[in-house]
Order: structure tokens, then sequence, then C-alpha cells
């Protein structure tokens, strides 16, 4: 027996449906990367001292070593080093921290700057391993100009500071990623 459609609708009804379907999936589905593409623009242009962090890890240059490595928690993953009046003097992240745990390669030629780097002890300050010209960003930069700066230099962690080198804040790479899901979703 051959199915014969109501003869209200003709016979390739459910098709036009389908396409109906479909065709409001792929509109919506425009809409939204229309949508995405509207806030990775508008992400660029977030100011940084938005995003960054506020609290983060200070040491002294005249602090014992150990004394950072203390403080270094999961969650904290670089320390600025700073005078009293808070400006920038140098940047340490657990990375740089672990490099002064590896031995020299067996073939190095072993100079008097390589020789004191693997001479760190107890009595070793965080300015005896601090990095003193870091990669910072300024606190009137937008978030465009951040990323570019940690693409281009591979740099996870950007001190944020003023004219005067105050620091005000710590962006990570995760402070911006969190924002881009926040927006994304």
């Amino acid at each position: 027996m051959e199915y014969l459609p109501p003869p209200n609708k003709p016979k390739n009804a459910k098709h036009k449906k389908m396409s109906i379907i479909t065709g409001k999936k792929r509109h919506l589905m425009l809409q939204r990367k229309e949508e995405l593409s509207h806030n990775i623009r508008y992400i660029s242009k977030v100011p940084v001292k938005i995003v960054m962090d506020k609290d983060f890890l200070t040491v002294h240059p005249q602090d014992p070593l150990t004394h950072l490595i203390r403080k270094f928690t999961s969650e904290e993953t670089s320390a600025i080093v700073v005078d009293d009046e808070g400006r920038l003097l140098g940047f340490i992240t657990m990375k740089d921290l672990l490099q002064f745990f590896t031995t020299p390669k067996r073939y190095s030629v072993v100079g008097l700057g390589l020789l004191k780097k693997y001479t760190i002890t107890r009595a070793s300050m965080v300015e005896d391993i601090m990095v003193t010209k870091p990669i910072t960003i300024h606190i009137e930069d937008n978030l465009g100009h951040a990323i570019k700066l940690m693409i281009e230099t591979g740099k996870h962690h950007l001190p944020v500071i003023d004219d005067e080198k105050k620091v005000h804040g710590l962006l990570e790479v995760n402070d911006i990623i969190r924002l881009i899901r926040i927006v994304t979703l």
C-alpha cells in the first residue's frame, strides 16, 4: 500500500520542514559566530587594569631565597621584586627558580657567570636570581597589546606598571583566558 500525504500538504512537505529547521540552525550558528567575533574584538580593547590581578606576590631583593620558595604556592607562580615604594626591580617565575636546580650540561664551557649560577646556597637572596629587566605592560595599555606582547615574547606573566615603574598588578595568561570564557559563554 502506498502512503499518500494528506490533501492539504504536498509530497515534499517533510523535506521543506527539514530545510527550514536546517536553515534556522545555520542562521543561529552564523549569528553566534558573529557575536563571538564581536566579543573577541571587544576583548582586545579591554584595559589591562580591569583584568590584571591586584593581589600578587611581592618580595624584596634582600629576601632570602628560602623565603621566596616558602611563598610560592600552586596559585602563585611568579613573584614581583619591588623596593620599599613598590617600584619594580625584578621578576621571578617558578620556571626561573627551577633553572638553578639543574646541573650544567656535560660539555658546557664553564665561565664565571655559569659558575656563579650553580653556586646558589641557603644564603642566596632573591636578587641573586631575579630577572632584572622583565617584560612589562603599562597600566593604560589594552589586552590587544598585552596578548601581542605575550605571543611575541613567550611570556605568560607581565608585571603591570605606571610611568614611575610602580607596580599596580600582574597580568597572566589565565586572567585573559578567564575573560574569554566569560565573554564567549
